[in-house]
Formats: C-alpha cells, sequence, structure tokens
C-alpha cells in the first residue's frame, strides 16, 4: 500500500515525541509498504534551544533529517514537512503531492495534522486518536480554551475510520464520551530492532527508577458533565512521598506548567529537567537505558474514565528491557500484568509492586521483552492495524 503517516515531530522536536511517530513509518516501511512521512499542523514549532515556540521551521527540519538519517536512511528522502501550510522542507512538494494523489491511506496519528490538498479521493483517512478521553470531551463540548477548535473538529469529522489508544472505549466501565463515533482500538507499535542497545546495556542494581512527563498540558479546565478531568500532576501528587517510603532511588525528568519541583525535591525524587532528558532521540533512549525500570502515573483523565490506556513511553521502557511500575488504566483488560508490567491504584499498591520487582528482577526484566513482542511488535501491530482499517 502507499501510506501517508502523520504526526508531531515538527511541532515538537524532541526525542520522545519523535519516537512516538516515527515508528510508525519505520515499522510499515517494514511490512513493505510504501510510506511516507508529512506533517501539517499550520502551527509554531517548539524550538527546544529557546525552550519557546518559533515562527521558523528550519530547527524541526534538522531534526527530522537527523532522525531518519540515523535511524531509517532508506526513508530518508521519504518526510515532507510543510511549515504553516506554506513553506516545504525535506521532498519536493510536487513529489509529495504525486505520492498524496496515489495514496492509498492517510494514517493521521494524534489527528492534528491538515489532510493534504491533492490526497487521493480514494485514500482511506484514518484518524488515530492518542489522547484518548481528551480528544473525546474536546470534541463534545467545543472549549473556547482549545485553539481553533472548530475547525479541528470538522478535521475530525473529514475521516472514514476512527481508532483509540484507550482499549477500554468499548466496555461498559469506561466513561469516555463516544461523540456518534464507532471506534476501534489499536496501540504503539515498537520497531524492536531500533532498540536492541539499549535492551543490552547494563541494568544497574543502584539505578534509579525514572520517568519524563509533563506535569500540566492542559491549557482550560476539561470539564464533561460537571466533572473536572485533569492532567498527569493531580496524579503524581498522590504518590509523591513515595521515595521516603521505598529503598530505592527515583528520579522525574518533568517539564510543563506549575511543576513543583521543590516539593518533589523535598520528597526524595531527584529531578531534572524534561527537555534535556529527551532532546534528541539518542538522549531519549539514554535517558531510559540508564534506568532500573519506570515507575509512572498516567493523567486523571485517563485513570477516571477507565480508558485503557497504555503509554508509548512504558513501551520504549518495556523494550530496553526495564519493567515499568504504572498507574492502573484498565490496561489489565488487555494486557497482562503482574510480570513486567505491574499496575497500581494507589500509594501503598505502588509501594508493594515496586518491591515485588526489585525481589524478582531478572524475572521482571526478562518478562519486559516478552510482552513487547507479543503486544507492542511493530509487525504485529501494524499488521493488524491494517487488517482493521480493510475491514469496514
Amino acid at each position: 500500500m502507499r501510506i501517508i503517516v502523520t504526526g508531531l515531530v515538527g511541532l515538537f522536536p524532541v526525542g520522545g515525541v519523535a519516537w512516538d511517530y516515527l515508528q510508525y513509518v519505520i515499522g510499515l516501511s517494514k511490512l513493505g509498504h510504501d510510506v511516507f512521512y508529512y506533517e501539517d499542523t499550520w502551527s509554531w514549532p517548539y524550538q527546544p534551544e529557546k525552550k519557546t515556540f518559533k515562527p521558523e521551521g528550519d530547527y524541526s527540519a534538522r531534526f527530522l533529517k537527523h532522525f531518519f538519517d540515523a535511524y531509517a536512511p532508506e526513508l530518508n528522502s521519504n518526510w515532507y514537512y510543510l511549515h504553516l501550510h506554506d513553506k516545504g522542507y525535506g521532498m519536493a512538494r510536487e513529489t509529495f503531492n504525486d505520492f498524496a494523489h496515489t495514496a492509498d491511506l492517510f494514517l493521521n496519528v494524534s489527528g492534528s495534522c491538515i489532510i493534504p490538498d491533492k490526497l487521493s479521493s480514494n485514500c482511506v483517512k484514518v484518524f488515530l486518536d492518542t489522547d484518548p478521553g481528551y480528544n473525546q470531551i474536546v470534541l463534545s463540548e467545543k472549549f473556547w480554551w482549545s485553539e481553533n477548535v472548530e475547525r479541528w473538529c470538522a478535521s475530525v469529522e473529514a475521516h472514514d475510520r476512527f481508532f483509540t489508544y484507550a482499549e477500554n472505549i468499548n466496555q461498559s466501565d469506561c466513561i469516555i464520551p463516544k461523540v456518534g463515533i464507532s471506534w476501534k482500538t489499536t496501540r504503539m507499535p515498537i520497531v524492536t530492532d531500533l532498540w536492541n542497545t539499549c535492551s543490552r546495556s547494563t541494568k544497574a542494581k543502584n539505578a534509579p527508577w525514572t520517568t519524563i512527563m509533563t506535569w500540566d498540558a492542559f491549557k482550560g479546565k476539561l470539564v464533561y458533565n460537571g466533572i473536572e478531568y485533569k492532567s498527569k500532576g493531580s496524579e503524581f501528587e498522590k504518590i509523591i512521598n513515595l521515595p521516603c517510603r521505598v529503598d530505592s532511588p527515583f528520579k522525574v525528568a518533568v517539564g510543563g506548567l506549575n511543576a513543583p519541583i521543590e516539593s518533589l525535591s523535598k520528597h526524595g525524587w531527584e529531578v531534572v529537567d524534561g527537555l534535556e532528558a529527551s532532546k534528541t532521540p539518542n538522549q531519549y533512549q539514554t535517558f531510559i537505558s540508564t534506568s532500573r525500570g519506570e515507575f509512572a502515573t498516567a493523567k486523571h483523565v485517563y485513570v477516571a474514565m477507565r480508558s485503557g490506556w497504555f503509554s508509548c513511553r512504558s513501551a520504549c521502557y518495556l523494550a530496553s528491557g526495564r519493567p515499568v511500575v504504572i498507574q492502573n488504566t484498565a490496561i489489565s483488560r488487555v494486557i497482562p500484568t503482574g510480570l513486567g508490567i505491574m499496575t497500581f491504584t494507589n500509594i501503598e499498591e505502588a509501594i508493594a509492586a515496586i518491591n515485588e520487582v526489585e525481589t524478582n528482577y531478572e524475572k521482571h526484566s526478562k518478562a519486559s521483552f516478552e510482552l513487547v513482542e507479543e503486544f507492542f511488535n511493530s509487525d504485529r501491530i501494524l499488521k493488524k492495524l491494517i487488517d482493521d482499517i480493510l475491514t469496514n
């Protein structure tokens, strides 16, 4: 198939974001598809060097080029970054338009990219929701604080198929509003070959449990049926004194609004800048591979709505042979937990989970690889995704 994959790598040119989206491109190419990466968000991109959003697109274009050169040189001419819907980087615009005119599939990962003008009328357009609960509530409520919300909602409706990372969405205990859409489920693909170096790295006993997080990414209050659903910081506050109660070191790379750096440090967390931990794809992998495992909370909206969401970042920890101890989102409905993946609903369960992994670390580390192969391997995930797309 001729496939266009979108993402937000140009908008947020940092390591973790690159791994979230570009493994789709590489994984689909490995399956034999003709794949191009495309991005057009019509937004100023974030520039890590300046730690702010800037009108120029040069940094984002260099970042994309460096990623493909380093990790998929065979695809280093298969990308097109259309900056502010005007200036193109990567391949020539005519080349991309020719490909779009004959494309079979437009895979809009995170649903934030504008549908190309020259896209074939026969192309199947797929909206892939990676932020479940948040996206559906915005579609329902159309908040004034959500930038260009009417345009975005109209863009969502223009797709033909709808997929979500909320793997519990079709169960009775999931309260995510379906907003009149028939959702199919999927999850993050991991190209395991790209994580071999990390998985072979030493798993030092004194290495810290880590995570990389954005404290609060919401630009306004996310309210649905009179209830406010929050971001990740509110959940992290519930376990903030964990390092004081467990005989293991903990480190958090944190960014976002209003992160309580002093309070985190006071409670025993080693705090580092989230951007510096994930500035490049290699730095992101290094941060993970120098960790004992991941300890992480989820966004409140994922937990409270029983979404069944699983983190792209946590999947990368597993691919590196690092066990994960994560907040329960109802993910156990679809992925086995208790070995390699441990879940918790409160701090007492979190303490027990960390102690269990440390007591049987090699067993949990080995299980991490097995879980990736069975539940996140890009060949399996993307073959199923294509099959589900073609089965209307």
